[in-house]
């Protein structure tokens, strides 16, 4: 999973739980991009034992540069009554200095070979409707835009009050 075409020394490989410190790091950088640093909660414990724990949800794939993680894919395994299993792409980043050298391409065609591999029933994730570059990366894939949607979530305190 290496490919040196378009930047010297990048790595793909699956993220290991001495990684999750910079994932979160990661997601902390992306969350302030989506312009909502404050709905990061997580706490690395909690991270790191969703990744690595005794029932793992998520997996990813960092890629590094100079042994350096600048970007990471992280997907779960969704199931759909209408379709079946399929990947659900949660997070998706590379780092603002890193963008533009083929690393965002990289780790989303590993994880278009993943879903082909493990015979998911496609692959689905949210882009923000401001989100030009991203909507421009996805477009290069044909990707198709669900108009319609609305997201709807319960928060971990509303959870409590019932």
């Amino acid at each position: 999973m290496t490919n040196d075409s378009m930047t010297n020394n990048i790595h793909l490989r699956i993220a290991e739980k001495q990684d999750c410190v910079r994932l979160l790091e990661l997601v902390n950088e992306l969350a302030l991009y989506e312009r909502a640093p404050q709905e990061v909660t997580v706490t690395i414990e909690e991270f790191e034992d969703a990744g690595f724990g005794e029932r793992p949800v998520w997996k990813a794939y960092v890629a590094e540069v100079d042994g350096l993680i600048v970007g990471f894919a992280l997907y779960y395994i969704r199931f759909s009554t209408w379709k079946g299993c399929r990947m659900y792409l949660e997070d998706f980043i590379v780092t603002a200095p890193m963008r533009g050298r083929g690393i965002g391409k990289l780790l989303f065609d590993q994880l278009i070979l993943e879903a082909k591999e493990m015979g998911f029933a496609g692959m689905v994730w949210q882009v923000l409707d401001w989100n030009e570059p991203a909507l421009n990366f996805y477009a290069r894939y044909n990707a198709a835009l669900d108009a319609g949607w609305l997201n709807a979530s319960l928060s971990k305190e509303q959870l409590l009050t019932y």
